[in-house]
């Protein structure tokens, strides 16, 4: 309210920035697209502002099958960009910086507990949620790596003066982003792959600031967030597992664990099954998550702590007193329940704890009727970033050119 009696204030503004461009690379020319291949996109001048968290990928492509099914057309699936690449890493200064393995699952995991249902509407435009009418035809999106890398959703500042490269490995083969009849033999010819990164060109007091800032030698945090995904491929037929997944927290802290099932989906790994899941507990050394048992029960619609779980997310992983979300109970159950735990909420709060090893069990995940043999346990550990591969030091291009 006191804003309103300032009648001799005058406005504020803020000419830093001078322009906003943005710039496109190329992989190297002898690149190919083929399956299990190597994409290497490098920005190789260094004397820029750039800024990652605002890049995206443009990729252009081709869907065709060889036999006509009318009855069960093929189409693109969800997040099927993600799924054509087995594996993402972004380097600085040849320093490998964020890594993203088995890209359409991690991602698919995170963006349905991170994303909004705005947020979803613009995520059309990068293959999230976007089905096509036709059986064959060309394609293009822009994903955004803040969908994708946790370095580029967190860090939001410029990076002056560095080499970036962005390393992509293609899939195997496109089983897991097509949808249809695989008697059509559907194949995706990648025609292009780009690396769109917005240059921010100064004022001259500001870039003198900034050089002054390189020149003191002082080392840049970069601090971030990452998402590592662990698969238990195949379970035993039983009615209750116990898995240990092993993380080494000396330069990273656990904080959330998303847990999820699937069964005979990979030809359709987008979506979650609930296998009868009566119960998951979190256990890391003598503390166990959530408190309580959960008593699910999906054949009696019982899940409702399950999505509390779900919905209580995005407030606590971006500090916001927002519950929106993008599934709703209906569509949480269809597309796919997932278990979404928050741990190490004390030994993070405690600024000289020092956590040697973590021995995180799985345990009684137990099931009302017995396991198959295609059931596939998806498990994505969030990391909280405070790694020293993470803090590093920006040479200053220009000093070392002007010497």
């Amino acid at each position: 309210m006191v804003d309103i009696l300032n009648i001799v204030g005058e406005p504020i503004f803020d000419d830093r920035i001078v322009k906003f461009e943005i710039h496109t690379y190329n992989p190297y020319a002898n690149t190919t697209f083929g399956p299990s291949d190597e994409i290497r996109i490098p920005i190789q001048q260094q004397d820029l502002y750039t800024l990652p968290c605002e890049s995206f990928l443009y990729i252009e492509g081709r869907l065709t099958v060889k036999k006509k099914d009318e009855e069960t057309p093929t189409t693109l699936g969800n997040n099927c960009i993600a799924f054509m690449f087995d594996e993402i890493r972004y380097e600085l200064n040849s320093v490998e910086i964020d890594r993203n393995r088995n890209v359409g699952i991690t991602s698919t995991l995170k963006n349905c507990v991170s994303l909004t249902y705005d947020k979803s509407l613009i995520a059309l435009n990068a293959g999230w949620e976007s089905k096509s009418d036709i059986t064959e035809g060309y394609f293009n999106f822009c994903v955004p790596l803040n969908m994708l890398l946790g370095f580029c959703e967190d860090y939001k500042r410029v990076i002056v003066n560095a080499r970036h490269e962005l390393i992509l490995i293609r899939a195997r083969n496109d089983n897991n982003c097509i949808l249809g009849n695989s008697a059509t033999e559907p194949e995706v010819e990648l025609i292009k792959v780009q690396w769109r990164m917005p240059h921010v060109m100064l004022n001259e007091i500001t870039k003198l600031s900034m050089l002054r800032a390189l020149e003191s030698g002082r080392y840049l945090s970069m601090s971030f967030r990452s998402w590592d995904l662990y698969e238990y491929p195949l379970l035993q037929s039983t009615t209750k597992h116990t898995w240990a997944v092993k993380t080494a927290t000396q330069l990273e802290k656990p904080r959330y664990v998303i847990f999820a099932l699937q069964t005979g989906r990979k030809n359709d790994a987008s979506v979650f099954d609930d296998c009868k899941l009566s119960n998951v507990k979190l256990y890391l050394n003598s503390e166990f998550y959530p408190y309580g048992d959960l008593n699910l029960d999906f054949d009696q619609k019982r899940y409702a702590l399950l999505f509390d779980m779900y919905a209580r997310f995005r407030k606590a992983y971006y500090g916001i007193d927002c519950f929106e979300t993008l599934l709703n109970v209906l569509s949480f159950i269809e597309k796919g329940p997932f278990t979404v735990t928050e741990w190490l909420s004390d030994i993070l709060d405690c600024d000289n704890a020092i956590v040697e090893t973590l021995d995180a069990h799985y345990e009684d995940v137990e099931f009302l009727r017995n396991i198959d043999a295609c059931n596939t346990i998806q498990c994505r550990r969030h990391a909280k970033n405070c790694a020293l591969q993470n803090v590093f030091k920006i040479f200053n291009w220009w000093s070392q050119h002007q010497e």
